[in-house]
């Protein structure tokens, strides 16, 4: 098999990448609005808690993240290692892997429930009905359950 190249230079990659921002990401967004529109208020990027948590939920002790899947490793249909600069994209990918899983045990001591939903819950050909998704987070929500995951459909599409 051929070695693949990139089709952008060097410098319009970099730039790309460095566009991407951690914050406010699109599925981010469809899971605060549909929770908003359900009722729910909530913090958003709590500093003052580990791994800053991409929603907070005070009243219940429960922080929510909203992973991307190439990010975050995710072993999913959607995570696909690059092809181009693949030393750094394993280190890159391994910290947040160690970071993530440091996050979500220094959360859990502190007595927070650590709830994660992944992008390949929300996009691609197995992602959930959001309005099951939602309801799904509120079940959470309302529980004693200390974690969640929530991710895209296995298997194969009807």
């Amino acid at each position: 098999m051929a070695k693949r190249h990139d089709v952008l230079s060097r410098k319009q990659r970099s730039h790309c990448m460095a566009s991407i921002g951690g914050k406010n990401t699109h599925p981010e967004m469809v899971i605060r609005r549909g929770l908003h529109a359900r009722g729910w208020r909530y913090v958003l990027h709590s500093d003052n808690l580990p791994g800053k948590p991409d929603i907070v939920f005070p009243s219940r002790h429960a922080v929510l993240f909203v992973h991307g899947c190439l990010w975050h490793g995710h072993g999913c249909n959607l995570f696909k290692w690059p092809l181009t600069n693949k030393a750094f994209w394993y280190r890159k990918i391994s910290q947040n892997l160690h970071h993530d899983r440091a996050t979500r045990q220094a959360l859990r001591k502190a007595g927070w429930r650590v709830g994660v939903v992944w992008g390949c819950a929300l996009k691609g050909k197995f992602r959930r009905d959001i309005t099951t998704l939602l309801v799904n987070i509120e079940h959470w929500l309302d529980g004693k359950q200390a974690t969640l995951a929530v991710m895209g459909r296995s298997g194969k599409l009807n």
